[in-house]
């Protein structure tokens, strides 16, 4: 049994993950980490395990690989779609993956590096890497404002009653918009549709920055109902 150590900032992409890996009833996720100081505790306490971490994470590449050879433990990167693997490998990781890697793929690579071999993206890759986003430029064209908006706020893990009061509406309304949303995208639940949207970078980059504006939105309608509040109590006195 090969213990597996998950580390990556983005919740919704540390459950699909582990859901995948759970397909192999060799590998057991023993930890899941949000940050590097949480990752770097559980590879001392979890000794001779593999990591997966997330490049987005920026650990301290010297001092974590010198843990990692301490722990005798084996890393895997994952990087985004737009670096290069090259310097990883450089650096000593065992094996490296790209955000849009396939979960087949990245099964495969946890075999082989738990077997001692290095694994890295093959240059094709790269061809695959560029379908990829023109699939996301498409399933994003298609998708209305409203439907992305409701895509954001799904990759940011948040539930139907969430967004619902998020956008000021009802439960029932978004989930009509979740079937339409599931058909453009060709997946069959909210976990899919998170990872569909995190593994092609031009869906993800519009979904980062709807998610963004959507925030500001609502820090400007806080803002301002507090000053409403602070107006009325000024008239009050």
């Amino acid at each position: 049994m090969n213990k597996v150590i998950l580390a990556d900032s983005q919740a919704i992409f540390r459950a699909g993950t582990a859901k995948v890996l759970a397909m192999d009833e060799n590998l057991r996720i023993i930890a899941q980490c949000s940050d590097v100081e949480r990752m770097m505790h559980a590879i001392t306490t979890f000794p001779g395990a593999i990591v997966i971490l997330a490049s987005v994470l920026k650990p301290e590449i010297g001092r974590l690989n010198i843990l990692l050879t301490s722990a005798g433990s084996r890393g895997i990167v994952i990087i985004e779609n737009s670096e290069s693997s090259a310097p990883y490998v450089q650096q000593g990781f065992h094996g490296v993956l790209f955000r849009n890697t396939s979960g087949s793929a990245m099964v495969e690579c946890v075999r082989r590096v738990a077997a001692g071999e290095i694994w890295q993206p093959l240059q094709s890759a790269f061809v695959e890497m560029a379908d990829e986003d023109m699939v996301g430029t498409r399933v994003r064209d298609r998708l209305t404002p409203k439907e992305m908006r409701i895509v954001a706020l799904i990759v940011q893990g948040c539930k139907n009653r969430e967004i619902a009061t998020r956008l000021r509406t009802t439960e029932q309304v978004i989930k009509n918009y979740l079937r339409s949303i599931y058909d453009k995208t060709g997946v069959s639940d909210r976990l899919e549709l998170a990872l569909f949207t995190l593994h092609h970078r031009v869906l993800a980059e519009a979904a980062a920055d709807v998610g963004s504006r959507i925030d500001a939105e609502e820090r400007a309608n806080t803002t301002e109902a507090v000053g409403k509040v602070e107006s009325i109590s000024r008239t009050g006195t």
